[in-house]
């Protein structure tokens, strides 16, 4: 009696994963989901619309982009977090998931074991600009006038606890000089203000800066990426003015709810690397700002542990509380 029971409990084992193994085979045979945890326009979104567009192409299925923004992302995180493990169900996050970590101490779900990582998509580096009637174009310039004249400067940034709040305060550290932060709804209401003289100073993402760069307008501290930003090849990285290690950018990347099938993700990124390889793809998305990086769930899981810790230190070495 004992044997059969144990023969039917892996009888019933190997068609359940007979299933799961045919359904990867198939995938995907209905529409897709791709759960963007932040309004339109931004950078997860333009990136989750140029795949959609691309995959539905290509799958022969139905891809929909749903924008559930909110609570810093969490709302539609969550939302992915709870789906089926099936792979109709995806989230394009951004680093923003890991600052708000570390200035929170914790979020509703866990991005180390709540969701499956399954490929780095692309990079947006962070550009520090000021106004031009500073008179400052470098960072040594900027810590002069920044001591010179003490408690006299304030910034702008994308808001507190993310990628760009905490670019400008690691700038801080390294220079030993101290500047208000003005936390902005977003990173374009920081360019306008600055662009008006309302702040010396702005930490925003590098792609919005770059027209008014090139055109006068405002001017680049440094970039903070290793290598020069492509919208911006005149402009200095922070690294190149002796401030090393200085490697911080927004991230994006393509996750799955925890538990999802490996053949699933095998199929997501080898055909998401195969869209990422088109040249239309990579123009469109070099002109929006995003810098294409071909990787791996492994990559992905790295980046996201290290960057846990360090965005953890940085907030409580800078001091960087939640609203």
């Amino acid at each position: 009696m004992k044997i059969r029971i144990f023969i039917s409990t892996l009888c019933a084992a190997a068609a359940l994963m007979t299933g799961v193994t045919a359904r990867a085979d198939t995938y995907p045979s209905r529409a897709v989901r791709i759960v963007v945890p932040y309004g339109t326009g931004g950078g997860s979104d333009v990136l989750a619309r140029q795949l959609g567009v691309v995959l539905q192409q290509m799958w022969g299925q139905g891809v929909a982009v749903e924008n559930k923004a909110g609570a810093s992302g969490n709302i539609g995180s969550l939302e992915v977090v709870r789906a089926p493990a099936d792979g109709y169900t995806l989230l394009l996050q951004n680093s923003t998931m890991l600052t708000n970590l570390g200035v929170m101490g914790k979020l509703p779900y866990d991005p180390e074991k709540d969701l499956t990582p399954i490929m780095l998509l692309g990079v947006t580096p962070i550009a520090v600009v000021v106004h031009p009637s500073l008179n400052v174009s470098n960072v040594k310039e900027l810590v002069a006038l920044a001591k010179a004249k003490p408690d006299s400067l304030s910034y702008g940034s994308c808001g507190i606890g993310t990628p760009q709040n905490f670019v400008m305060e690691l700038l801080k550290q390294f220079g030993n000089f101290n500047a208000a932060h003005v936390g902005y709804k977003g990173c374009s209401p920081a360019v306008t203000d600055v662009l008006g003289g309302q702040i010396q100073l702005a930490s925003v993402s590098a792609n919005l800066v770059a027209p008014f760069v090139k055109s006068g307008k405002l001017k680049v501290i440094g970039v903070s990426t290793p290598q020069r930003y492509n919208l911006l090849p005149d402009s200095p990285t922070f690294d190149e003015q002796g401030l090393k290690p200085f490697d911080f950018a927004t991230w994006f990347a393509l996750m799955g709810p925890k538990g999802l099938p490996p053949a699933v993700v095998s199929k997501l990124q080898a055909d998401v690397n195969s869209v990422l390889a088109q040249p239309a793809v990579v123009s469109n998305l070099s002109g929006a700002g995003v810098e294409l990086y071909k990787g791996n769930g492994d990559d992905l899981a790295r980046l996201i542990r290290v960057d846990a810790k360090r965005y953890a230190d940085l907030a409580k070495s800078a001091n960087i509380k939640p609203e």
